[in-house]
């Protein structure tokens, strides 16, 4: 991973596309007296989401069922562990849950209570993703996993070339990898590329507060469970590893469908460090929406369906995104920028499969030159 100074838009062609398009969307919060932040939409779905969470595990503590009834449970947490992650700790860790800054960080810690860290991931998400979106080396979202490539710049090896196979398989390790390694990863890599910028003594704190967090959530997770209500830990290992198996598939299919499909680009920055393109523009290039329609699709998956809306306007809440899309689309339209869609989610997945088929095929950027 480069600095993240080194590299910068230029607006070459000095286009008028972003600065209209903040016009027309403020003004349809001003004409439609309405907040950029949640409404009480957001503080429903958000008990709804912490509740398929928490109350499971309740029940699996206190009533003890049978072994295909307690997996049942830790299915429906798995689908709590990745609503959460979309619709909830998401908007509020890029302070779009609401206006109270103190809400936004208690939110955006429920992060910390699914096992991930709240600040490690607002360097990488909020900084890396958001500003790079598509440039290797830059945007960590499109970095090569173990056996998986998902970038046209990095090496190409033998067995990327079934990566369309086994890719969803690997995708339910994310969140376990996530709990386990890679919140400890990111935290010596992000100190060590200037990502974080914290000073000695307060990445100390940083490292202890993260040692602290893994320490309680596996404490409350697999041990508690076993040495304080008796049941047996295979069950409960089970259950855990089944809960992380959901939620991976979840989050890295609704995530990748935005960005690693057919149609968005990997642009590399010239020899200057400089990318030659509005960064707006850059956004619209490289990212795609899908399933604008369906809105229970939409709620689960907190507005990530409209990942050009949410590249555009980070701090603005999800569920004012079905009307932004259209504020977007047609001023991109106007501009001859293109704006991107899959119309349903099998349409998308089928696309990301297609994308990732062609990845394990092309020949990375190092053996084109050779």
């Amino acid at each position: 991973m480069k600095p993240q100074s080194k590299i910068k838009f230029v607006n070459k062609e000095k286009s008028l596309f972003f600065p209209t398009l903040r016009k027309r969307v403020d003004a349809y919060f001003e004409d439609n007296n309405l907040s950029r932040t949640g409404n009480s939409t957001m503080v429903l779905k958000s008990i709804v989401l912490l509740t398929i969470y928490i109350v499971p595990f309740i029940l699996l503590l206190t009533l003890q069922p049978t072994f295909s009834i307690s997996l049942g449970l830790w299915f429906l947490m798995g689908l709590g562990v990745a609503g959460i992650g979309m619709s909830v700790m998401h908007d509020a860790n890029h302070g779009a849950y609401s206006k109270n800054k103190t809400v936004n960080s208690l939110m955006g810690y429920t992060l910390n209570l699914v096992g991930g860290s709240a600040d490690n991931w607002k360097l990488q998400h909020n900084i890396l993703h958001h500003t790079y979106t598509n440039v290797v080396d830059m945007d960590e979202d499109i970095q090569d996993r173990l056996v998986l490539r998902f970038s046209p710049h990095t090496n190409v090896k033998f067995y990327h070339r079934l990566q369309w196979l086994y890719a969803f398989g690997f995708y339910g390790l994310l969140t376990l990898y996530w709990v386990l390694a890679k919140d400890f990863v990111q935290y010596f890599l992000f100190k060590r590329t200037g990502v974080n910028a914290n000073s000695k003594a307060e990445n100390q704190k940083f490292l202890l507060k993260l040692v602290s967090l893994k320490v309680v959530y596996f404490f409350i997770m697999l041990v508690a469970p076993t040495l304080l209500f008796g049941i047996p830990f295979v069950q409960v290992l089970l259950g855990f590893l089944l809960m992380h198996f959901v939620a991976g598939i979840i989050l890295t299919v609704v995530f990748q469908l935005a960005h690693t499909v057919e149609g968005t680009s990997h642009p590399r920055p010239n020899e200057h460090g400089t990318i030659e393109n509005d960064w707006a523009i850059h956004q619209l290039e490289t990212t795609v929406n899908f399933s604008r329609r369906s809105k229970l699709l939409s709620w689960y998956v907190g507005g990530l369906n409209f990942q050009i809306e949410h590249h555009l306007f980070p701090r603005v809440c999800h569920v004012h995104y079905p009307a932004l899309s259209e504020i977007v689309r047609t001023t991109a339209e106007e501009f001859g920028i293109p704006y991107m869609e899959n119309k349903t989610f099998v349409q998308a997945v089928r696309s990301h499969i297609a994308t990732l088929h062609r990845f394990g095929r092309l020949p990375s950027l190092n053996e084109a030159i050779a």
